[in-house]
């Protein structure tokens, strides 16, 4: 057992932002570039999760959301999975995290979801890319930016031919809770991860706090997993100066109650992501350090020390968030 897969359903843990929009800042193509800077400047890569290390995150994600062999292909790097993925976790490595996950999204191919050949190719693709990451040490899988579930059943299947290490799977989900698709919906989504063997499940949507909590609680009803909730910024604007619909997380300010809610539903793991900023990892991870995952609804009475929300937000921005007393 990993050591991370210790901490289900017990610790709220917060996982860095995906690094491409800092190095972006920075003049990085990271359209074509963002693997392969792995081998070529791997101190750029070290210093972007250096900065959401010091800013709180206790699970640091490897550089390597690009690596299935179809994505690969594209920069012609296909022959260079495993010195990527050995690179990737090398730089992580060196920040001493307290857990280590390594990345894969989409594959990329076209899929049909009635041809055999299709299903075994996508398949394939996500079993090859897990294999890069044999001899690797590591905590756990996090497989994310699935907008389609069959994909997504892909995915999991073909890990699972490579790997027994914990999986978490994200899928993208809107407001109503809903795949991009327009029929999936986030309690199917789950219920294919519990199915087909993931460990934690989780999903990414840009939609206000509001509307993420009640998908949090959704996905507590429908499988017992612990929770990953990706909230994405689709803009870094603070002079915007109120949430809106299309940009709720507009400063890293607004994380500090995003993440208390998330908690209070019931998610054990968030992230910030899109155009999130290391501020934003640092807003999640004050909010949350030294509390534990909230039991859903029902299963067990709130303790009498439990911190109501109000508590949790004005201790978060204090900047002081003290964990809770052991009886």
């Amino acid at each position: 057992m990993s050591d991370i897969a210790l901490r289900f359903h017990k610790d709220m843990l917060v996982l860095s932002a995906p690094i491409a929009a800092v190095l972006a800042r920075q003049g990085v193509d990271t359209t074509r570039d963002l693997e392969y800077l792995n081998l070529i400047e791997p101190e750029a890569v070290r210093d972007a999760l250096r900065l959401e290390s010091i800013a709180g995150a206790q699970c640091l994600v490897a550089n390597t959301e690009g690596i299935a062999p179809a994505r690969l292909a594209h920069h012609g790097m296909e022959d260079h999975a495993g010195e990527l993925a050995r690179a990737a976790l090398a730089a992580v490595r060196e920040l001493r995290p307290q857990h280590v996950l390594v990345e894969v999204g989409p594959c990329g191919l076209p899929l049909d979801g009635s041809s055999a050949a299709s299903l075994n190719e996508s398949r394939s693709q996500y079993a090859r890319a897990a294999r890069a990451f044999e001899g690797c040490t590591f905590d756990a899988f996090l497989f994310g930016g699935f907008a389609n579930p069959v994909d997504l059943k892909c995915a999991l299947m073909g890990v699972r031919q490579a790997s027994d290490l914990p999986v978490f799977a994200s899928v993208d989900v809107d407001g109503d809770g809903l795949m991009p698709d327009g029929r999936t919906t986030i309690e199917e989504a789950a219920a294919l991860m519990g199915e087909f063997g993931a460990s934690v499940a989780g999903f990414a949507s840009g939609a206000p706090v509001e509307r993420v909590a009640a998908l949090v609680e959704r996905v507590c009803a429908a499988v017992d997993l612990p929770v990953l909730v990706q909230l994405r910024v689709a803009e870094h604007a603070p002079r915007q100066g109120a949430a809106t619909p299309e940009n709720p997380y507009y400063c890293p300010d607004v994380m500090v109650e995003a993440a208390a809610r998330l908690r209070a539903a019931g998610a054990q793991f968030l992230r910030a992501a899109g155009d999130a900023t290391p501020a934003y990892t640092g807003a999640l991870a004050a909010a949350t350090d030294g509390f534990d995952v909230v039991a859903p609804r029902g299963e067990q009475p709130v303790e009498e020390d439990e911190p109501d929300l109000a508590e949790l937000l004005a201790a978060a921005r204090s900047g002081v968030v003290a964990p809770r007393e052991e009886g």
